[in-house]
């Protein structure tokens, strides 16, 4: 009677190590925040980060049939208050579009509103979604001289902006699941 509670707890063990031991599409489907610093400048805080990701085998194939992928960064900055909630100071987000052209065999990357740069390669055109270059995230006074914000940062593959049959199987399927975990950090703007 004593050896069965044992069995069963050696025999779970096993399953949940063969679980995490076990190779997974989840860590495939991730992307990572590598690097991420805000700068005020004179024309407001512009932020530089740098992501890495590998685009699943499904991604790259739908991609090279002519759907354009749509990779969202969302940025929120806040003002810790210990009176009241936290003063929301930006909230803002930009999409950058991939998409193949297959009669000139050129990837082209779009910033919504607008650049828009062609690539031969794909890995030249997720470079460019990789390490986007820095953000101008709002005007020059959006942010108070002396005072410690909190950053917020997120990038994720936007499944809303796919073409409709797309979108319903996006919701089925992990392989179209492509986001990062919430990263944040703290800045202290320099008192002029």
């Amino acid at each position: 009677m004593i050896r069965q509670p044992f069995l069963f707890l050696q025999l779970t063990l096993v399953v949940l190590l063969s679980l995490v031991l076990m190779p997974g599409t989840a860590a495939a489907n991730e992307i990572t925040i590598r690097d991420a610093q805000l700068e005020q400048t004179e024309e407001g805080p512009r932020l530089s980060a740098s992501y890495d990701f590998e685009l699943p085998r499904v991604l790259e194939d739908a991609l090279l049939r002519g759907i354009p992928l749509y990779f969202t960064s969302q940025v929120q900055i806040s003002r810790p208050r210990w009176y009241w909630f936290d003063e929301r100071a930006i909230r803002t987000s930009r999409t950058k579009r991939i998409s193949y052209n297959l009669l000139t065999r050129e990837f082209r990357v779009v910033t919504l509103g607008s650049l828009q740069q062609s690539f031969s390669t794909l890995d030249e055109a997720l470079s460019m979604i990789r390490t986007p270059g820095r953000w101008l995230l709002a005007g020059p006074d959006s942010l108070k001289s002396g005072e410690s914000y909190r950053v917020s940062l997120h990038m994720e593959l936007d499944v809303a902006q796919l073409p409709k049959p797309f979108q319903v199987h996006a919701l089925n399927s992990s392989d179209w699941r492509l986001s990062s975990d919430w990263m944040s950090f703290t800045f202290k703007v320099e008192e002029k």
